[in-house]
């Protein structure tokens, strides 16, 4: 097994809030959720991604739930005692797993993380995409316009707001905060390790490059990804958003985004 990783930040001013684990069989990809609005933790998201990234590599020997469940719990009493962990932006993180084990890759998948499967007889994408049923006016209406204005930030900060009603609630989306109990609402699936080739767990920053940008269809994108690596792709994705420095060709949040790829060539 082989195993290619590459993460950048969305800006060189900024902590790098994607985070990667890889440790035996074990392979993932966190996304910490961007705060605007108040967390009630001193500690900031880089800060959580960086420790629930490291618990999730000790508890690695356990499968991927019962490892991101412990991962959690272990995270949240390492904040402090004046940290606010029931306010609704307390730091989270998205979070896909791979686990190379008993005869299949098993996967989790926690929030918007993309996995990429090339097996024998054809491409496989999974991803968990309920937070962008949420707050969908809100979407709309940040999207139409420029980014860098205060409008802009202002609509960002409303879509906040409408998507944390949604967080970890029945009906809404789920993701890594507090409560361990949230594994029990990801994805998960497996496939037989004999028809896999090699997969990818992406960033929703690395994500873009396919579906909002479409540079690449999926079989392109992972021709492209075996042929270049991960750090190639992440090149041509600052180069797409540097040519759309407004977000006016491809209407996004963040003009660039952390992004995180890691490759599993089996």
């Amino acid at each position: 097994m082989r195993i290619v990783v590459a993460s950048e930040p969305g800006s060189s001013a900024e902590a790098n809030q994607d985070g990667v684990v890889v440790r035996g069989d074990t392979v993932a990809v966190l996304d910490g959720a961007t705060a605007r609005t108040d967390t009630g933790c001193r500690h900031g998201v880089a800060w959580f991604v960086q420790r629930l990234s490291e618990a999730l590599a000790r508890y690695s020997d356990l499968n991927a739930a019962e490892a991101l469940a412990a991962a959690i719990g272990d995270t949240a009493k390492r904040h402090c005692g004046t940290c606010d962990l029931t306010l609704p932006g307390t730091p989270s993180a998205a979070v896909g797993v791979v686990q190379m084990r008993g005869g299949a890759l098993h996967y989790l998948l926690l929030g918007d993380i993309t996995l990429v499967v090339q097996s024998i007889d054809h491409l496989q994408v999974h991803t968990d995409d309920r937070v962008t049923a949420t707050a969908r006016a809100e979407r709309d209406a940040a999207d139409a316009i420029p980014g860098g204005t205060r409008e802009k930030a202002q609509a960002l900060l409303r879509m906040k707001r409408a998507e944390l009603t949604s967080r970890n609630v029945v009906g809404g989306f789920w993701i890594a905060a507090a409560d361990p109990s949230v594994v029990t609402h990801a994805v998960i699936g497996e496939i037989p390790l004999a028809k896999v080739q090699s997969a990818a767990l992406l960033s929703d920053g690395a994500a873009r490059i396919t579906d909002l940008m479409n540079l690449y269809d999926w079989p392109g994108f992972f021709g492209a990804l075996r042929l270049g690596g991960p750090a190639d792709l992440i090149r041509q994705i600052r180069a797409a958003e540097d040519s759309d420095p407004h977000g006016i060709r491809w209407p996004r949040n963040k003009i660039h985004d952390d992004a995180t790829i890691a490759l599993v060539e089996c």
